[in-house]
């Protein structure tokens, strides 16, 4: 029981966004922009906020703390940012307003679909080792296996051979496409305000 206790308490210490020494400290506008930089949704983070700090009895300043969000946004929702928090495969709230919402989306989306093609290429590799390694299992059990089971590995064996050859031109494909936008990504960087190119077979 006083383990279970323990797990509870830990878990409600993990959910938290701010200390107790933090919400007696607190420089409301500051931690606003902090959380407007990082982008997270404005209700659901300051709710958060009150959450924490009702244990000592203290009320976060909305006012104060909305206004530092609104400029801690400004930092957020900029074409580099969006590149940024894509490339990192971070979520996006919806925060940037209108105005600053496209360009903020050209570079997350940019930055997401390389982060995507990233571990779609990762994923491809680990696959890959993994079936290297049971190919050479089975190598060493068929030097001894019966006549019996012979066969079965062997099928086994050229099946995920078979599946080596697949991966290597999946690999090969997703590579490519990997270098395409990793060059669509030093263009943004160096024209992040500019509209895209119109490249060849769009």
């Amino acid at each position: 029981m006083p383990l279970l206790l323990l797990v509870s308490s830990l878990f409600l210490v993990s959910c938290n966004t701010l200390s107790k020494e933090e919400c007696v400290a607190a420089d409301w506008r500051v931690i606003g922009q902090s959380d407007g930089a990082a982008g997270y949704e404005p209700q659901e983070r300051f709710a958060a906020h009150a959450k924490s700090c009702e244990r000592i009895k203290i009320v976060p300043d909305q006012t104060i703390w909305y206004q530092g969000y609104q400029a801690g946004l400004v930092r957020y929702c900029t074409p580099m940012s969006g590149l940024m928090h894509g490339q990192a495969g971070h979520g996006y709230s919806n925060v940037c307003p209108p105005e600053t919402a496209p360009g903020f989306l050209r570079g997350y989306t940019l930055g997401n679909r390389q982060n995507s093609q990233q571990s779609r290429l990762n994923s491809l590799q680990s696959d890959y080792m993994s079936k290297e390694t049971e190919i050479d299992d089975l190598s060493r059990k068929l030097k001894d296996a019966p006549d019996a089971n012979r066969r079965d590995i062997r099928r086994r064996i050229d099946d995920l051979e078979d599946d080596l050859r697949r991966i290597r031109r999946e690999q090969r494909d997703v590579q490519d496409e990997l270098d395409n936008t990793s060059a669509e990504v030093q263009w943004f960087q160096q024209n992040p305000n500019a509209a895209p190119p119109v490249m060849p077979g769009y």
